[in-house]
């Protein structure tokens, strides 16, 4: 039997591989667990849009401050030396080069590390774009965090995004509930795969070629 991350284990399974000394900006939606899983003994600053920089894990019940929010709106705590400022500020943090790692939601992955991530094209979809466009491509690494399928059973990771396209051959690695994927300039690379599932099967279910990752 296929044993598939959760998302908080695929939460934590990210948080592993965020470096000392990284400022990260944890995206709308399933990025944000992420959070939950950077010790504080770690020296990670996370980022968030509407204009926060030192956000701690999620504040316990009945201790939120809803003045104090991340970009999905949900109250965060900061860690000491925490702040917040001016959004278009928080912005220019992005814009210029300053984030170093983007975790991301999406809805399709190309095999080229293409990106689409806010609408579908569905019609009473709303369109989200938020600060997708601006850390897709000004974060100097993204990893995008997602099921590998869509509850109909189609897969993610595609070798042509057909939804609107946030950024293009921005994606560093892709996370799934199946696997982890690094996207070079020569296709996708599998470092991980969960237990019972082999590379031959990841292939197939995926529909797009894959190798095993080199050494590093």
């Amino acid at each position: 039997m296929i044993r598939k991350r959760d998302r908080n284990q695929l939460a934590a399974r990210i948080a592993q591989d965020i470096p000392d000394g990284s400022y990260v900006n944890l995206g709308i939606g399933m990025p944000k667990l992420v959070g939950n899983y950077i010790s504080a003994e770690r020296e990670i600053c996370v980022h968030s849009e509407n204009g926060v920089l030192g956000i701690g894990p999620a504040p316990l019940p009945g201790q939120e401050d809803f003045d104090l929010i991340n970009a999905s709106k949900d109250p965060v705590t900061l860690v000491p030396g925490g702040c917040f400022f001016h959004h278009a500020d928080s912005f220019a943090m992005m814009r210029g080069g300053h984030i170093d790692i983007g975790v991301l939601g999406a809805f399709q992955v190309s095999v080229h590390g293409d990106l689409a991530n806010w609408h579908t094209n569905a019609p009473d979809a709303v369109p989200a774009v938020g600060g997708a466009m601006d850390l897709a491509l000004g974060a100097k690494k993204v990893y995008v965090m997602m099921d590998h399928f869509t509850k109909g059973g189609v897969c993610k990771i595609v070798h042509d995004c057909s939804y609107p396209i946030t950024g293009l051959r921005c994606v560093s690695r892709i996370y799934t509930d199946l696997a982890v994927i690094d996207v070079a300039v020569d296709g996708l690379y599998v470092r991980e795969i969960v237990e019972n599932l082999s590379l031959e099967e990841l292939q197939r279910i995926s529909g797009v070629p894959m190798r095993l990752a080199r050494e590093t």
